[in-house]
């Protein structure tokens, strides 16, 4: 049985290697061009630059100079923390409060969250485009503020999950200690919550850092652009592109996001798991 579990774990960890390699490939391709002359990145896109084809920095140079790379850097810095530390703030103490109040609105609220991670984007993307408008929501505070709506749903649910396995007696004992609810979530709550909340900041980063379409429905493009939208702005007329600079500014925009991840993702499945059952 040992010697059927070890082979069976060996073919899994190959299987699993070549799949990896499949998801590694298109990122380890767009380094490799963005050292290349932008005639060849089209010509020989699996080639090693070298050479004639070797340019060095430049694309990253050009790139950094068209598009504005700083500014859409911070800009792009400032709208992926502060819209994950208000999803995370918020959407924990709604869990919490869901969690520990049961009554039809608690549970109406509950399944409004649910219901908002199946509806489709495209159904909302034009209302949304013409309300933020409307309100004022142009700007990068304003997409903080439509960023934790979106984000909700899905933070709701696993901080709800983590929550139902806290003993309520923690609580209890707290408040019997002279707590008032605020410093029983802060001082109590929330530090139990730290797995689920590095996972749901982990998720919510990827996603709101590679977004493009919300940005795009919703800042102002003449004051504010982030990354992805900053990256489009290398799309010349009739189709033309500065696949060189494009290259060089997709490395930049794809380096801050791995090393975030590859620093917490041993964190995601401890915060999945943490939740799964219920103490």
């Amino acid at each position: 049985m040992r010697a059927k579990k070890e082979t069976s774990n060996l073919i899994l960890t190959v299987i699993f290697s070549v799949i990896s390699i499949f998801y590694l490939f298109p990122i380890a391709l767009v380094v490799v061009n963005s050292f290349k002359k932008k005639a060849y990145i089209s010509k020989r896109p699996f080639s090693i630059p070298s050479g004639k084809t070797f340019v060095g920095f430049e694309n990253y140079v050009n790139g950094i100079e068209k598009t504005g790379f700083f500014s859409a850097f911070a800009w792009t810095v400032f709208i992926t923390v502060f819209s994950v530390l208000a999803i995370i703030l918020c959407t924990s103490m709604c869990a919490w409060y869901i969690s520990r109040v049961k009554n039809a609105v608690t549970t109406a609220l509950y399944y409004l969250c649910l219901f908002s991670m199946i509806v489709p984007f495209q159904m909302v993307m034009f209302p949304l485009s013409k309300i933020a408008n409307m309100l004022g929501l142009s700007t990068p505070w304003g997409l903080i503020v439509v960023y934790l709506g979106f984000g909700a749903g899905l933070a709701v649910f696993m901080f709800t999950g983590f929550v139902k396995s806290i003993p309520l007696e923690i609580e209890e004992a707290a408040m019997i200690d002279g707590c008032t609810p605020i410093h029983t979530f802060f001082d109590v709550v929330l530090p139990i919550m730290k797995p689920t909340c590095v996972t749901v900041a982990i998720l919510q980063t990827m996603w709101i850092w590679n977004d493009y379409l919300l940005p795009y429905l919703t800042l102002n493009m003449k004051k504010y652009k982030t990354i992805s939208i900053a990256v489009q702005y290398l799309r010349g007329g009739y189709g033309s592109i500065d696949m060189g600079a494009m290259m060089g500014v997709l490395v930049l925009a794809i380096i801050p996001i791995v090393i975030f991840y590859l620093a917490c993702q041993k964190y995601i499945i401890e915060g999945v798991v943490a939740g799964a059952v219920k103490g």
